[in-house]
């Protein structure tokens, strides 16, 4: 069965070898489901601790002055591509706790494996979002292959991420068109029960099918994630930004909602998963009236991160 990781950690120089073989080892601070038929709750604490006893071993330091602390990424692996990236880590403890009171902004350079390093350092603002704060870092990448992300004052080596070729994603990129999909609805479920599983009420976003609203000429605010079941706590936060700025950005946009598994045994992903090529969640697409995606949010973002994309691609 498809696994879901989120958080990941790379940190420390590595090779090319060295650092496909740690993102194997390492995968994701949490997943979602398992073949064994044990639960997400069971599967997502087996893989924490063991992300969290690779963290202690392997990750560097982050001094703030007043607490020692390691970089995670909150980014999937394999789906960057050449052009605007957008890179989000967290700040954490030793044994992979995300902290919320780190600086109100981190400075970073991106380098190749050697240290040499590409372009201009970049800033972030810390992103206040459950269940950790987190800093968006968006360089521009020109080339695929290995790079790492060197923020100031943290490890050495920084985080370490690849830039692939856009042929070998399969998850819908920035200036393709968003394939269309019946999502699950309030009239036909699709055989996802429940089609949402927000408590104590599902969200509003399940009215028309993806493939609707992509036919309707109108731009489109896709989202795939389960408020219920996300491993690692951020898909509820998500799904509650897009409810808060409905009103906000409704006329603009048709919003959509698709949940992860087929239902609330969290052990069988649900169609919508496959569709958009998807090994992780949740993930917000964003398309224009023509139905090409024009902004994609991976793993997390808060609301004043969505404000911004919307109001850019409402512009």
């Amino acid at each position: 069965m498809t696994k879901l990781p989120d958080i990941s950690v790379f940190n420390g120089r590595v090779s090319r070898r060295g650092f496909l073989a740690g993102a194997l080892a390492t995968g994701a601070l949490a997943a979602c489901g398992s073949d064994s038929g044990g639960s997400a709750a069971d599967t997502a604490d087996t893989v924490a601790g063991s992300a969290a006893d690779s963290v202690a071993a392997n990750s560097g330091d982050f001094d703030t002055g007043e607490q020692i602390y390691t970089l995670i990424q909150r980014f999937p692996q394999n789906v960057q591509i050449p052009g605007p990236t957008r890179l989000p880590i967290s700040l954490s403890t030793g044994s992979a706790q995300i902290i919320s009171d780190g600086p109100t902004t981190l400075t970073a350079q991106v380098t190749d494996l050697d240290g040499n390093a590409i372009g201009s350092p970049i800033s972030a603002g810390r992103r206040d979002v459950e269940p950790g704060a987190y800093y968006d870092f968006r360089p521009v990448m020109d080339e695929i292959g290995f790079y790492q992300l060197r923020v100031e004052g943290g490890p050495v080596d920084g985080a370490t991420f690849e830039i692939s070729d856009p042929a070998a994603v399969p998850v819908p990129l920035p200036g393709q068109e968003m394939p269309p999909f019946d999502t699950p609805t309030f009239d036909e479920p699709a055989g996802v029960d429940p089609i949402c599983t927000r408590e104590p009420e599902p969200c509003p976003f399940h009215e028309v099918t993806l493939t609707e609203a992509l036919a309707a000429g109108k731009p489109v605010v896709y989202l795939v994630g389960t408020p219920a079941f996300c491993s690692t706590g951020s898909c509820a936060p998500a799904l509650e930004s897009l409810i808060d700025v409905q009103d906000q950005f409704g006329d603009a946009f048709t919003f959509v909602h698709a949940e992860v598994y087929t239902d609330d045994t969290a052990t069988v992903v649900a169609p919508a998963v496959d569709a958009a090529g998807l090994t992780y969640e949740p993930v917000l697409f964003v398309t224009d009236a023509a139905g090409v995606v024009v902004e994609r949010l991976d793993a997390v973002w808060d609301e004043t991160e969505l404000v911004e994309v919307l109001t850019n691609a409402s512009a």
